[in-house]
C-alpha cells in the first residue's frame, strides 16, 4: 500500500478509468479533478462528496483500480488482537482503520479511504509489521472499530481518579459548536463525559441515565433496549458533572428547579453524533438522561431489516404506489424511523421528489429533501406538511401523526395524489385505524386513503459469541406451552440461547431483529373502517383472511434459533389474538 501509484501519476487512467467504468462525463471528470486540486481532498472523496458516484461504487472502483479487494459487508469479521492491543482507537477513529485477517506474514487492514497512503504507513511503522488494504464502507469500518474497543478500558476509572471540587470552574473552557469526543487534551469533569458518551457508542447503547443518589451518582445505560449499571461516579463530582453536561446543551446551569432539553453535536473522529439531553429536578439532584444518534450509522434496507420474504413483498409493492398512506406503528425505540428510511432508500430515484419533516432528522439520505421540526418557530409537523404541498413532492415522509391537524393534511395529500409515509404510536395494526377516527378524521376519508400498516416491535437476539442449544426445563416449557408449542417443533428438540459471555454484558443476547404484522387495507377493512367497526373486529377479520401476528413473526424467529421464548413473550405481551 505504501508503493501506492499517486492520482497525479495515473490522472490520464484514472480520467480513462472513470468514463470507461464508472460512467462519468467529461464534464464531471474534469470538474471532480479540479476540485481535487483546488480543495487537496482525495479524489474518491471529491467523487462521493459531490454524489458523483454512490461510496460502494467508488470503492469497487479503485479497489480494481488499486488491485485491492473490496468488502461491501465487515458483519461478523473478527479483529486480530494484536491490532486492539498496540493500536489506539482515537488513531484507529481518527484515520478509518480496522485489522481484518492477520495471515501471520500481513496484516490485511480495512480502510474507507483508498487513496491516503500516510496513515497505512504510521500503521506499519506503529505495528512493526507488512500491511494490506482492504476497501470497506465507512459505516461497516466504524461499525467494526466500534464492536472491536467495545471491552477496551476507557479511561473512564482515569477520569474519575482526576475529578476534583474545584473542577466546576474549568467546565466552560474549550466549548466548540462540536466537541470531539477523543480529545484527552480537557478538564477531568470534560474529559470524563467525553468518556462517557464514547463508551456508550461503542457499547451501542442508544441512552445514558445518571442518576443521582445520597452517595453517588449512577451512570446506567440502555443496550438492546434494556438498562444496565455502568460505573458510579463520586457524589462530590456531581454538580460539576451536570453543569458540565449542561453547557453541552446549551441549557441554564443557574436553573436547577425546573426541567430543562437541549441538544448537542458531537464529532467521533470524522463521524457526527446528535445528542438530545433531557434534565428533571428528584431528590438528591438532577437526573439527566442523554438519547443518541448516531449519524455514521449506516441506513438498512428493506432485506436486513427481519422482513420474511412475503412480507417484503407486500410492502414493495404498496411503496410504490403513486399515493396513498402507509402507517408504521410501535412504541418509542421499536425501529419504526428504521423501517421508514428503508422504505424511503428502496424507492429513492432521481426522477421522484421525495420530502421529510422529523423531529429530530436522524439520519442523512442522500437524494432527499429533510425537515427538521422547530416548535418555537412554529415549524410544526402540520405546518411543514402544508408547505410540502407546494414543493411539488411525489412522496411526503411525517416524522408523526401526533393530532387530528396533521393526520388531516396527511391524508387529504393522499387523496390529492401524493404517498405519505408516518409512524403513529399503537399496540397493533388494527387500533392504528380507529386511532385516526378517534383523533377526528372522517372514517370515509381514512377508508379511501390508506393504504397499509406495519406495527412492528425490536427483538433481542441470542449472542452468536455464546449460543448454544439446550434441552428446555420446566420454566421454559411453560413459556413454549403459552406460545402454543412444542420442544419437538425444534432442531432435535432443543432450544437455542446465549450462556452469557463479555460480549453480551452476561445477558446471552446481542443486537436486536424487528418482529412486524403488515396489514394491507383491503376492500373487506374498507367497509368496516366506513361501519365503525372496533379494533378487535378489524384485526379477527384480517386474522381469518391470513394476517400474521407480531406474536406469530416472533414464533417464526424462534424456530429459526435467532431468539428465546422469553424474548417473544416479553415484546409481545400485549399482542392479544
Amino acid at each position: 500500500m505504501t508503493d501506492a501509484i499517486t492520482p497525479t501519476v495515473v490522472q490520464d487512467r484514472i480520467r480513462e478509468g472513470l468514463l470507461r467504468k464508472a460512467g462519468l462525463t467529461a464534464a464531471q471528470i474534469d470538474d471532480a479533478l479540479r476540485t481535487e486540486r483546488e480543495t487537496g481532498q482525495q479524489l474518491d472523496q471529491v467523487l462521493v462528496s459531490k454524489n458523483m458516484l454512490p461510496e460502494q461504487k467508488c470503492l469497487q472502483f479503485f479497489g480494481d483500480l488499486l488491485g485491492l479487494e473490496f468488502r461491501p459487508s465487515l458483519e461478523g469479521v473478527g479483529v486480530p488482537g494484536v491490532f486492539i492491543h498496540q493500536i489506539p482507537v482515537q488513531f484507529a477513529r481518527t484515520h478509518g482503520l480496522i485489522a481484518v485477517e492477520d495471515t501471520g506474514t500481513v496484516l490485511r487492514v480495512a480502510t474507507h479511504r483508498p487513496l491516503e497512503v500516510q496513515p497505512m504507513d504510521d500503521l506499519a511503522t506503529l505495528l512493526g509489521r507488512e500491511i494490506e488494504a482492504v476497501l470497506a464502507p465507512r459505516g461497516e469500518v466504524a461499525n467494526l472499530i466500534n464492536r472491536a474497543y467495545r471491552h477496551k478500558a476507557d479511561g473512564v476509572d482515569e477520569a474519575l481518579q482526576d475529578v476534583k471540587d474545584t473542577d466546576i470552574v474549568s467546565i466552560a473552557e474549550n466549548i466548540q459548536e462540536s466537541e470531539d469526543l477523543l480529545d484527552a487534551n480537557k478538564a477531568p469533569v470534560i474529559k470524563l463525559v467525553n468518556m462517557l458518551l464514547f463508551q456508550a457508542l461503542k457499547l451501542r447503547a442508544s441512552d445514558i441515565h445518571l442518576q443521582p443518589y445520597a452517595d453517588r451518582l449512577q451512570v446506567r445505560m440502555r443496550i438492546d433496549g434494556v438498562l444496565y449499571d455502568m460505573e458510579s461516579v463520586p457524589k462530590r463530582a456531581q454538580e460539576a458533572i451536570i453543569s458540565r453536561v449542561k453547557v453541552m446543551g446549551k441549557m441554564d446551569i443557574a436553573e436547577r428547579r425546573m426541567p430543562q432539553d437541549g441538544r448537542a453535536s458531537i464529532r467521533v473522529g470524522d463521524g457526527d453524533v446528535d445528542v438530545r439531553i433531557s434534565t428533571v429536578p428528584v431528590a438528591g439532584g438532577e437526573r439527566v438522561v442523554f438519547r443518541i444518534l448516531d449519524k455514521t450509522t449506516k441506513i438498512y434496507s428493506l432485506d436486513q431489516i427481519g422482513l420474511t420474504e412475503e412480507s417484503q413483498r407486500t410492502i414493495n409493492r404498496y411503496i410504490n404506489y403513486s399515493h396513498g398512506v402507509i402507517f408504521v406503528t410501535g412504541p418509542t425505540g421499536s425501529g419504526k424511523t428504521t423501517t421508514l428510511y428503508a422504505c424511503l432508500d428502496a424507492i429513492n430515484a432521481p426522477g421522484l421528489n421525495i420530502l421529510t419533516i422529523e423531529d429530530p432528522v436522524e439520519y442523512n439520505l442522500d437524494g432527499i429533501s429533510q425537515v427538521q421540526v422547530n416548535t418555537k418557530k412554529g415549524l410544526t409537523f402540520a405546518a411543514g406538511l402544508r408547505s410540502f404541498l407546494r414543493q411539488d413532492p411525489d412522496v411526503m415522509m411525517v416524522g408523526e401523526v401526533r393530532d387530528n391537524e396533521t393526520a388531516d393534511i396527511a391524508i387529504r395529500a393522499a387523496l390529492t395524489g401524493h404517498l405519505v409515509f408516518s409512524t403513529v404510536h399503537t399496540n397493533d395494526s388494527a387500533s392504528t385505524v380507529t386511532r385516526l377516527i378517534d383523533i377526528g378524521v372522517e372514517p370515509y376519508l381514512v377508508s379511501s386513503s390508506l393504504l397499509l400498516v406495519i406495527a412492528q416491535r425490536l427483538l433481542r437476539t441470542v449472542c452468536p459469541n455464546c449460543r448454544e442449544p439446550v434441552t428446555p426445563n420446566q420454566q421454559q416449557r411453560y413459556f413454549l406451552e403459552d406460545l402454543k408449542l412444542t420442544p419437538d417443533q425444534f432442531p432435535d428438540g432443543k432450544l437455542m440461547i446465549g450462556r452469557g459471555c463479555d460480549e453480551c454484558f452476561r445477558s446471552g443476547f446481542a443486537g436486536r431483529t424487528a418482529i412486524y404484522e403488515i396489514m394491507p387495507i383491503d376492500t373487506q377493512i374498507q367497509e368496516q373502517i366506513v361501519n365503525k367497526a372496533t379494533a378487535s373486529q378489524i384485526k379477527r377479520g384480517a386474522l381469518e383472511r391470513g394476517l400474521l401476528t407480531l406474536r406469530m413473526d416472533g414464533v417464526t424467529k424462534l424456530l429459526q434459533g435467532q431468539t428465546t421464548p422469553e424474548e417473544v413473550l416479553r415484546v409481545t405481551q400485549l399482542d392479544i389474538v
